[in-house]
């Protein structure tokens, strides 16, 4: 099955990480991948965006316009894409972040305070791994030894300490879902 996932937040919260992650989770599963970033200039603390999608088949399109999945780390982007979502699509929000909430009724919302827990379990700045890991919990067929492969795949070797604490992130995003 078709996965169009969308992340967006501020720069600097992960989403170009968080979205790459995703995609190597799809490489390793054998899915045809799309990754496509789009961030301002201003990059840390101006709005980004990253469309991932993770399908069976060729991908004609790298865009994700109406995406299954959102995830939402901000009340700018909250309020840009609710509306794109496909109905029966899921959204996360980062409730420590957003208290508005969705106002559609056809999509399934999951409301995770992940800047909170992050900072909670001394993994400040790991929200968006957190929401990578509930979506993670959507999809069929994804073991630990795949999620840690593509951790490994996705964290630079020169930034290896930090391996650990983006596991610990996605488990805990994986199990507030």
């Amino acid at each position: 099955m078709s996965r169009e996932i969308l992340i967006a937040g501020f720069g600097g919260q992960g989403v170009l990480f968080s979205g790459k992650f995703l995609a190597n989770i799809g490489l390793l599963n054998n899915q045809e991948v799309s990754w496509l970033p789009s961030y301002g200039p201003e990059m840390r603390g101006g709005t980004a965006n990253c469309g991932v999608i993770l399908s069976p088949d060729t991908i004609g399109c790298p865009v994700v316009s109406r995406p299954d999945v959102l995830i939402a780390l901000n009340l700018p982007s909250l309020d840009k894409f609710e509306n794109a979502v496909k109905p029966s699509g899921h959204i996360f929000t980062d409730s420590s972040m957003i208290s508005k909430k969705v106002k559609r009724t056809d999509v399934i919302v999951h409301n995770i305070p992940a800047a909170k827990m992050a900072e909670d379990n001394a993994l400040s700045g790991l929200g968006s791994m957190i929401m990578a890991g509930g979506v993670i919990s959507l999809l069929d067929g994804i073991s630990d030894d795949l999620i840690e492969s593509a951790m490994r795949k996705t964290v630079p070797k020169r930034k290896q300490a930090l391996f650990d604490s983006n596991m610990k992130a996605v488990y805990i995003g994986q199990n507030a879902v």
